[in-house]
């Protein structure tokens, strides 16, 4: 699993150093539980400036000066690629950008929590029809569970604006193909220049649709500040601490803290939007949490040749 753009989750580099046997330990556990509370925490300073550009403006934004960033930080060649490359990192472009754009379409209607943890259904199911096994399928249905709890009452996805809900499955559905895209451009690019080239194609095509809804408002100077912000905490910031922490951290132990994100979303709504959970919506959050958790786990234990428990 990637770390969620995308609130909109933000994905870790698909190539990079590989951690070292043995390594670990609470540095590189630290560092992904930053970047995840960075994005989590840009997702909802995000919410508190909808109202000024819109979401098409906010992904606007947060796509535009995080490709800038990354741009000038590495500069990636032009040269040198093949139409296959190219054709690669303009699909994760297009991923990122979809997965953004619901993803914050959906934060515009739904309480922060519930729409992580709808999002990260995208991810387990991708995690599901990868190993297609057993025991991945019940933690499917645990996930599941979570879900239809979430739904059986005022309090959860039942009250809650249904389009919005939509949007975050879109983007969970997006998030699931930005993790296949994001491999196949780590294996056909070095270091980060696959992710700058591909947020910068992201940036291009969120444009129109940033400018039809928010038009100058997105000139504004405390906009722009704003918009700037949720870029580093949502892109820039985490992605940086990934990276940090994959060079000394297993990628199957960064899988297991990304499940975490629907908390620290549901955290990051109570503390800075005031979105209250109730007790029946926690334990449903729990349980998605939990299954995500179980998956990834499974399918460690089953590539290291233990039996899944």
């Amino acid at each position: 699993m990637a770390s969620a753009s995308s609130a909109a989750p933000s994905a870790a580099p698909a190539a990079g150093p590989r951690p070292a046997k043995g390594a670990g330990g609470l540095g590189p556990i630290a560092l992904v539980v930053a970047a995840g509370i960075s994005v989590q925490f840009g997702a909802a300073l995000a919410v508190l400036i909808m109202p000024r550009a819109g979401a098409a403006g906010v992904v606007t934004l947060r796509l535009a000066v995080a490709a800038l960033v990354l741009l000038l930080l590495c500069r990636p060649k032009l040269r040198g690629h093949t139409r296959a490359d190219w054709t690669t990192v303009v699909w994760f472009g297009v991923t990122m950008a979809a997965m953004n754009g619901l993803f914050y379409q959906a934060v515009d209607r739904i309480p922060l929590g519930p729409a992580v943890t709808l999002e990260v259904l995208g991810p387990l199911a991708l995690s599901v029809f990868v190993s297609r096994r057993l025991m991945n399928v019940l933690w499917a249905a645990l996930a599941l569970a979570g879900v239809v709890l979430l739904s059986s009452h005022g309090g959860g996805f039942g009250g809650l604006d249904p389009l919005g809900a939509g949007f975050a499955l879109g983007a969970g559905v997006m998030w699931a193909a930005y993790i296949v895209f994001s491999a196949r451009t780590g294996r056909r690019f070095p270091q980060a220049d696959g992710l700058a080239l591909a947020m910068a194609v992201a940036a291009v095509l969120s444009l129109p649709l940033g400018v039809i809804e928010a038009g100058s408002a997105l000139l504004a100077p405390s906009t722009l500040a704003l918009g700037a912000g949720v870029a580093v905490l949502s892109s820039v910031l985490p992605y940086t601490l990934e990276l940090l922490a994959l060079r000394r951290l297993p990628a199957p132990t960064f899988a297991i803290l990304m499940s975490l994100e629907p908390a620290i979303a549901a955290t990051a709504g109570f503390l800075v939007l005031h979105q209250a959970l109730s007790a029946l919506d926690a334990v449903a959050i729990a349980l998605v949490i939990a299954a995500s958790m179980g998956a990834v786990r499974a399918q460690t234990r089953r590539a290291s040749g233990l039996p899944a428990s």
